[in-house]
């Protein structure tokens, strides 16, 4: 008996070193289980830096070329233009202040001049014609090839000068090579006392009657508002524009 029980009570041992309990097993599965978790874990914020990485690198050659690498501004357009009115309607001034040149020591035109006037969206080269009297009849060799046409009248001038400017005016609007071109028709001088209002220049030019079905435009204007002029000149691109969409269109 003696010797039974020791038997039994060493394969009991046996049994019990060589079997680990459950809640070892339990431990072990769980400690798996957290390892695999946290592995996981690691692999998610791996790639989330990655990608912060490759975002950043996007962004970085992105102000990259766009501070180093910038390319040059699209052209401006550029259309030829021919500007008339009688000597001392302020034709000269008007181009000059336009292109931010000094306005001391200006002189009538005798001849004539080209001024390249740059604008946002266009660059206008513009001919400008003397308008003394001996000249004048030589105003239609200088038409060819103009997109537009600028006419400069003083609104503050006596009444044969006026009328004079109507004439011509009239003569401008009715050549076979001006007269299908938008007009700029600028009233100038309106800061002077004696000046005509828009609507007495319309009536009295008969603007409504002569350039119907043409493309043209009537504005005060004053060495005093230049920032009206420009808006006059922004008005006679538009319709440079929409001229040179009109064949494409067709």
């Amino acid at each position: 008996m003696p010797g039974t029980f020791g038997t039994g009570s060493a394969n009991t041992v046996r049994r019990e070193i060589h079997s680990p309990s459950s809640a070892s097993l339990g431990d072990c599965r769980r400690h798996r289980i957290v390892s695999s978790q946290q592995m996981s874990e690691l692999r998610t914020m791996s790639e989330c830096i990655q990608l912060s990485f490759a975002v950043c690198r996007i962004g970085i050659y992105t102000c990259f070329r766009a501070l180093c690498c910038k390319g040059p501004p699209p052209p401006r357009p550029e259309y030829d233009l021919v500007c008339i009115g009688l000597s001392g309607s302020g034709k000269t001034s008007l181009l000059s202040q336009l292109c931010s040149e000094s306005l001391e020591n200006i002189v009538s035109t005798t001849g004539f001049s080209i001024k390249a006037v740059p604008f946002q969206n266009a660059i206008l080269n513009v001919k400008e014609l003397g308008g003394a009297d001996n000249i004048r009849k030589y105003w239609s060799r200088y038409y060819q090839g103009s997109q537009g046409v600028i006419f400069v009248l003083d609104s503050a001038s006596s009444e044969d000068d006026l009328e004079t400017a109507r004439n011509e005016l009239h003569s401008a609007l009715q050549h076979p090579q001006l007269c299908t071109l938008p007009f700029l028709i600028l009233a100038n001088h309106q800061d002077k006392p004696a000046a005509r209002s828009v609507q007495e220049i319309k009536k009295y030019f008969e603007l409504e009657p002569l350039a119907r079905g043409k493309r043209w435009i009537l504005k005060p204007c004053s060495l005093d508002d230049m920032e009206a002029v420009k808006d006059s000149f922004s008005l006679l691109i538009n319709l440079l524009e929409e001229r040179d969409f009109e064949p494409s269109r067709m």
